[in-house]
């Protein structure tokens, strides 16, 4: 039936206001007939005080009319009841709630109240991040152990293989990089001591500072934009193409298959990069003072030996295997936390390297804090 949209007003012995709908009360049947349905009420709201519906009448109904009956009654608290059948009263809560939701939303948006909330929300956000961080290094923990109690789980070739691109093929990056930064260290700290008078100090300066300090520390950044970027892309695309749904259908553990060759890969390779990256580091400074200072080659190496010895390097070759260990759970974890889209795969590979370089702050300033208080 293709009845218009209609409805009825008839006063009442009470002093109310009866209203009757007929009709569809659809997008394509309702017509003008919610909007005057709105501006009789608003008249008829004035001398009555009070409105009944009764839609036991209507043919078809959606949401449309639905909405039409709404701004109708929007205002008004002395409805005394909807005469309906159940799933239009259904349709009428489904709407009003709709409505509900997009109020709120647009009163979040703005003032104090829209402030505490982005604030609430980020500190919920982060307590969540460290509780499922923590519930990853678990899962890692019991995976590893799983590996060493049966070694033959391991998985050589793609742990040799990843060796490959999350090691060797980032030595170029890693030494071109230290070399350019002790050469700067140098560079900087003998055009300063030079004022004075102490320019062959800057021997010191650029031991301690690539030993100590910048060769792992540099070295781990290039790391995590390149490794923990891509460790979450891939195991990322492999989530979104449910690959690894897959692998547990067929009882393989992701965590072994995708995690711990990973993690045995950077492992294994940070130290051997911090290794290659003071050696460059050195060599630059090297490079500097000899041209710029005078030094020779032969007395650089001396003076390293003398004044700053192999405490330095140890100290920053212990920070290596821990800062490998933080780079490959956060690229593993949020790779394993991507949805179904390309945009949380792009998010999930941004938040892998933004936790990681903050992750590599926060443990090179805890580990010097440490040594600090050992007197190294």
């Amino acid at each position: 039936m293709n009845k218009p949209a209609d409805f009825e007003i008839a006063p009442r012995i009470d002093a109310s206001v009866a209203v009757a709908l007929t009709g569809n009360w659809t997008v394509t049947g309702m017509g003008v007939a919610g909007g005057r349905l709105l501006q009789a009420l608003s008249g008829s709201g004035k001398d009555t005080g009070r409105v009944a519906f009764d839609l036991s009448g209507l043919e078809r109904f959606d949401t449309a009319g639905a909405l039409a009956l709404l701004k109708a009654l929007d205002g008004r608290d002395d409805v005394q009841g909807l005469d309906a059948r159940p799933d239009v009263h259904s349709l009428l809560a489904f709407v009003h709630g709709a409505r509900t939701e997009g109020d709120l939303a647009v009163h979040r948006g703005g003032g104090l109240y829209g402030l505490l909330s982005r604030v609430g929300r980020g500190v919920a956000h982060i307590l969540s991040e460290a509780f499922q961080t923590l519930a990853f290094y678990g899962r890692l923990i019991s995976a590893l152990w799983r590996v060493l109690l049966n070694p033959r789980r391991i998985r050589i070739a793609p742990s040799v293989s990843l060796m490959e691109r999350a090691g060797l093929d980032a030595l170029p990056i890693v030494a071109t990089t230290n070399f350019f930064v002790g050469a700067t260290v140098a560079f900087l700290g003998q055009s300063l001591l030079n004022q004075f008078g102490a320019k062959i100090f800057s021997v010191e300066l650029v031991g301690i500072a690539v030993l100590r300090e910048f060769g792992v520390l540099i070295t781990a950044i290039i790391l995590a934009g390149r490794s923990a970027s891509s460790f979450a892309a891939e195991i990322g695309a492999m989530k979104m193409n449910q690959e690894v749904d897959a692998m547990q259908t067929m009882g393989v553990d992701p965590f072994e298959a995708l995690v711990l060759p990973r993690f045995i890969a950077l492992l294994a390779m940070t130290p051997l990069l911090t290794f290659v990256a003071m050696l460059s580091g050195l060599f630059g400074g090297l490079i500097v003072i000899w041209t710029a200072v005078g030094l020779s080659p032969a007395f650089f190496i001396q003076r390293l030996l003398d004044n700053v010895g192999v405490s330095q390097f140890y100290i920053g070759m212990v920070k290596a295997p821990f800062l490998a260990v933080i780079i490959a759970a956060i690229g593993c974890r949020q790779g394993l936390e991507v949805g179904g889209d390309v945009e949380q795969l792009g998010r999930r590979v941004t938040m892998a390297v933004v936790q990681a370089l903050f992750s590599i702050i926060i443990v090179d300033a805890i580990f010097a804090l440490i040594f600090m208080q050992f007197g190294q």
